[in-house]
């Protein structure tokens, strides 16, 4: 996911979309990918899985105040309905995103 593509990549998604704001540095970064891709997998009917490194697209970092890797974003019909930040397991994360599935 870049600047360029968020715009069509989420907010016109017809899904929702959960954003992760990740970067290369951020080690509960790292450790959310498997967990990211595992649920990616189990909700690819209900739910759209993505990643924007806020190194190289600050653009969108920016306009959304991300301050801290990972956050989590859903977005909605192309608005953010739910901000989340910090790693946590995907039995966890499932339960946060069960009022927006």
């Amino acid at each position: 996911m870049t600047d360029a593509d968020f715009e069509a990549e989420v907010m016109r998604s017809e899904l929702p979309v959960l954003v992760e704001f990740t970067a290369d540095w951020c080690p509960p970064c790292r450790q959310m990918a498997p967990v990211l891709s595992a649920l990616a997998a189990e909700q690819r009917e209900r739910l759209k899985v993505v990643q924007l490194n806020v190194d190289a697209n600050p653009a969108t970092t920016n306009a959304f105040k991300v301050l801290s890797m990972p956050t989590f974003m859903v977005f909605k019909a192309g608005e953010p309905v739910k901000s989340m930040v910090g790693a946590r397991a995907k039995r966890r994360l499932l339960e946060e995103l069960s009022d927006v599935l």
